[in-house]
């Protein structure tokens, strides 16, 4: 089990020395695969024009550029939902960056009150994000939202 305030309390103080959006993506996307157990990605996607690039990031390469809508990144873009998703192969128009991928989980992160990136999270392990993962990763989010 993840220690969401333990991780956003780390978050706080990996963000407090800089203002850029790239070194604290960076040391975030490191803070999170490395608390999280059975990830093999963890990291950012940011919206450029109506596409989404890869951002910062930790594990497996990335599919560099996505669709707005298309597959669960864009999709949570699109909707401005977090995406909670326990089978990604049942997912319609998922996109397989990584075919060790199972499970998803995809948070929006707003700036100006728009979806200015997205933090995305991969699992080999079908349904290994939780309700409790849903709201402590949103919480983290909120806080990084704050020093965007």
């Amino acid at each position: 089990m993840t220690d969401y305030n333990l991780m956003i309390r780390q978050f706080r103080e990996l963000a407090k020395d800089t203002s850029d959006p790239v070194s604290i993506m960076a040391n975030t996307s490191a803070l999170i695969f490395y608390s999280m157990s059975d990830l093999n990605w963890a990291g950012f996607y940011v919206v450029r024009g109506d596409e989404l690039l890869v951002g910062p990031f930790q594990g497996k390469v990335a599919c560099a550029v996505i669709k707005k809508g298309r597959g669960v990144c864009g999709t949570a873009w699109e909707k401005d939902e977090l995406q909670l998703v326990p089978d990604v192969h049942a997912f319609p128009g998922h996109i397989a960056c990584d075919c060790d991928s199972n499970s998803e989980i995809v948070v929006p992160i707003h700036h100006d009150s728009k979806v200015c990136a997205v933090l995305d999270i991969d699992s080999p392990v079908p349904g290994r994000f939780t309700e409790e993962d849903a709201t402590g990763l949103s919480e983290l989010v909120r806080a990084l939202e704050e020093v965007l």
